[in-house]
């Protein structure tokens, strides 16, 4: 454990939950409301996994140039920076509620604009603009309810947004599949996400402000009103005294560090707490995504059709084993985060992850090491001027193209037209183009362009989904709870922007460079580096992140004033400190 001023945290049963919930069912009405903005992120973040591979059938460009598909994917990543940034200054100034207003009104427009994008680059303005509602939504959703939640629960109840997150996502990939045989394909699945926007737009509007957000701004009888409606009559007033705690020590800060942004940047990062709290914070965030979720939850289908599934539907409709998997993941976190922990959680988490990872790495390696031969003759006779240019040279020569197999055809930007009379059978490399693939299947015969027919791809959807159920229960969801309830009240949407902005980048490093990389070091090269970063990722968790179930958000304050330090370390410190007195 890593606690320090403050006693041991009692178990927490999930049944408090329901009791709760079922005695006050405002609170959960609070939860879900908030929580739309979950599903919107995960909607939006999932929803371009199956909307590429139809894009890229419409415009050439975008199929013919990585570094453009990466762009469309990763673009919702770059907006989501600058809602995470300009987010955690809006949430301090104009409140939770107007900024999941001001979300939901950007998450509509830019669904429009996608929807009817007449070329490739509105899509990515389309993208951008969901992306910033994304950002926003991403750190304001879970403190909004954070701040609208008994502390025993807390946890529990900012999972849900994690829940909504993961079923966004799964939701997507079922909208993807409704629309494949639709007229305007992509253009459905991107325009549906308005509906959503529209629908938490409504429900905001009869909701109240946070709080905690009020009380800090002289609003204290419309704070009141409303912690009556969460807490218990006995329990009221108690949760008042600590908030007034909070907001005196606060405001004697600002009168000695300042009202600007820039003055409370600077008295957040010279004082203790939040330093740590940051440490903490970011840490989570930047290993939640170094763990490469979200290149699975990105191009979900693309990593299948590396593993030898072909077919855009059959690669989306496996892609949903994935997100399922994600959302189940997502209710066990609720189960299990305030009985067991954030910090025990996430630890156990990353070593599963680590494993899947490793194991993984080695399933690609090996299906590309077995992936088939390339037949010389059928490559030659398959059609006129169709022989894969940087296989040419092998046939004109006549020397032996015996170390050719689809991989080698394949990274040199040509595809493979597998064997009528059998898949795993030696084919033919050709040129890469649209109309050899209409010509391959009129052959009756499968074209591979992302991946090479596997006896192997079946182990990838496996450890795929044993990856996601180790991920989803600690760090992804924890992450987000941890960012809720780790920060001292003055500066919470000031570090909480910050943490948000820390993870967005992370994700921006990630799926822009992972089609590039895979290309560069493989599949198998790709998920090993991941191992390598999760690895690391577990080593600062285990020596910064604190355990804050069921505490006060005070008491979380008083946690974080001397720093942390794992009990291995602080056991040896007490040691030496006997010894030299």
């Amino acid at each position: 454990m890593v606690e320090r001023g403050i006693g041991k945290t009692e178990e927490i049963r999930f049944t408090e939950v329901w009791m709760t919930t079922w005695e006050t069912p405002y609170i959960m009405r609070l939860a879900l409301s908030a929580g739309i903005g979950g599903l919107l992120f995960g909607y939006n973040t999932g929803v371009i996994a199956g909307a590429l591979l139809y894009i890229k059938e419409e415009f050439q460009v975008v199929d013919n140039k990585k570094w453009f598909q990466e762009m469309i994917v990763s673009m919702t990543v770059a907006g989501a920076i600058v809602g995470a940034a300009v987010g955690g200054w809006y949430n301090d100034k104009f409140g939770r509620k107007t900024s999941i207003l001001i979300a939901d009104v950007l998450f509509m427009v830019g669904a429009v604009v996608m929807a009817l994008a007449p070329a490739p680059w509105v899509i990515i303005i389309g993208r951008v603009l969901v992306g910033v509602g994304v950002g926003m939504a991403s750190m304001t959703s879970p403190l909004y309810i954070s701040e609208m939640s008994p502390a025993r629960i807390r946890g529990a109840l900012v999972s849900t947004n994690g829940l909504l997150i993961t079923g966004g996502q799964f939701l997507s990939y079922l909208i993807n599949l409704a629309f494949v045989h639709t007229p305007g394909t992509w253009r459905w699945m991107l325009g549906v996400s308005a509906v959503p926007a529209i629908i938490q737009f409504c429900l905001m509007l009869t909701l109240p402000e946070s709080p905690r957000w009020l009380y800090r701004n002289d609003k204290k009888d419309e704070s009141r009103d409303i912690l009556e409606r969460i807490y218990p009559a006995e329990k009221v007033e108690a949760e008042i005294a600590a908030l007034k705690e909070s907001v005196m020590a606060e405001k004697a800060d600002e009168d000695i560090i300042g009202h600007t942004f820039y003055s409370k940047l600077k008295g957040a990062l010279s004082n203790p707490v939040v330093r740590h709290g940051l440490a903490a914070g970011i840490t989570v965030q930047v290993a939640q995504q170094f763990v490469g979720i979200n290149t699975v939850m990105y191009y979900s289908p693309t990593i299948l059709q590396f593993a030898g599934y072909a077919s855009n539907k059959t690669a989306m409709a496996l892609s949903l084993i994935t997100s399922g998997l994600n959302a189940l993941g997502s209710i066990v976190s609720m189960m299990f985060v305030d009985r067991y922990g954030r910090r025990k959680l996430m630890i156990i988490s990353m070593f599963g992850i680590i494993s899947c990872l490793v194991i993984l790495a080695a399933v690609f390696s090996e299906a590309s090491n077995q992936a088939p031969k390339i037949d010389t003759r059928d490559s030659i006779s398959f059609a006129p001027n169709g022989t894969c240019h940087a296989f040419a040279p092998y046939t004109a020569s006549k020397a032996s193209p015996s170390k050719w197999n689809c991989m080698n055809c394949l990274r040199s930007s040509c595809g493979f037209c597998s064997n009528k009379a059998q898949e795993y059978a030696p084919g033919a490399c050709v040129v890469l183009s649209a109309n050899m693939k209409s010509l391959c299947h009129s052959k009756g015969r499968t074209y591979f362009k992302d991946g090479c027919p596997s006896r192997f791809g079946y182990f990838a959807i496996i450890f795929l989904g044993l990856y996601i159920i180790a991920y989803a229960p600690g760090m992804g969801t924890v992450p987000w709870i941890v960012n809720s309830e780790i920060y001292p009240l003055r500066y919470r949407g000031l570090a909480g922007g910050i943490a948000a902005v820390s993870n967005w980048s992370s994700n921006l490093i990630v799926s822009q460079t992972f089609l590039t990389l895979t290309h560069a070091v493989g599949s198998s090269g790709i998920f090993l580096l991941f191992a390598v970063t999760s690895a690391i990722g577990l080593v600062f968790i285990w020596m910064l992140v604190p355990e804050t179930k069921g505490l006060q958000f005070e008491e979380v304050e008083k946690l974080l004033e001397d720093g942390l330090r794992p009990s291995l370390f602080r056991r040896r410190s007490k040691a030496k400190e006997v010894d030299t007195a």
